[in-house]
């Protein structure tokens, strides 16, 4: 079964400091992060991934390094979040379920494996780190059935961490699409699917990789630990 997936690499990155769009970041194995994460869809997925590269800051040095995949362009990379950009990104790909994937996320390839069985079953799912839960990172809670409730960065009493990869079931995608066209242009994609789970009843499942690598690189001190992981022998490369 062909699995449709797509990185989110549109937004400046300007926490980071970079000039290139941060996908484009060197890490210490000598790959970019957009690198190491083709590399892991491919390693799980192989031919059957269909990979959709939503771009927009310096759009042109991300397809100069990797022309082998397709891109979509959101022209209003500027004044739009990710809301916008997986909005986008859900209405060009084929019919079925989408996983997606922040453009910043150094991972270890078993996170896809920790999440093929919810995508081969196509069930709506978010990839979560229970070990830490900081203020500034979007967090979740769930309800009696263990499926999530809340999804944001104001979740007081979160359970952790959502990591940046997740994916939609073919059941849910109509409701997602829908709630991330009504939230705000400013908003993350996690706002359209609360709403999606609180207005259309869209389940997702969270799925603990907590032993698992997996950093969202935001800050250079992201950065470092993302280079640790791999100085350490803790990330493949």
């Amino acid at each position: 079964m062909a699995v449709n997936v797509t990185i989110l690499a549109a937004g400046k990155g300007t926490r980071l400091g970079m000039p290139d769009p941060k996908p484009l970041t060197k890490l210490h194995d000598g790959r970019s992060i957009m690198q190491q994460q083709i590399e892991n869809v491919r390693s799980v997925f192989g031919t059957k991934a269909r990979i959709l590269v939503v771009v927009g800051f310096r759009f042109y040095r991300v397809v100069e390094s990797f022309p082998d995949v397709v891109y979509l362009y959101n022209d209003e990379f500027d004044t739009t979040n990710t809301s916008k950009s997986l909005l986008r990104a859900l209405g060009a790909h084929p019919k079925g379920g989408v996983l997606w994937l922040n453009g910043d996320v150094v991972f270890d390839p078993q996170v896809l494996e920790r999440l093929r069985p919810h995508i081969d079953a196509d069930e709506s799912v978010v990839a979560v780190n229970t070990a830490k839960v900081s203020d500034e990172e979007v967090k979740y809670r769930v309800d009696d059935d263990g499926y999530i409730s809340e999804l944001s960065k104001q979740v007081v009493g979160g359970l952790g961490e959502a990591v940046g990869i997740n994916y939609v079931a073919s059941s849910d995608r109509k409701a997602l699409r829908k709630r991330l066209a009504q939230v705000d242009d400013q908003d993350y994609f996690e706002g359209g699917m609360e709403l999606a789970i609180h207005q259309d009843g869209a389940r997702f499942r969270p799925v603990d990789i907590s032993d698992v690598f997996a950093v969202e690189v935001d800050f250079p001190e992201d950065l470092d630990r993302a280079n640790e992981g791999i100085d350490s022998g803790l990330l493949p490369s």
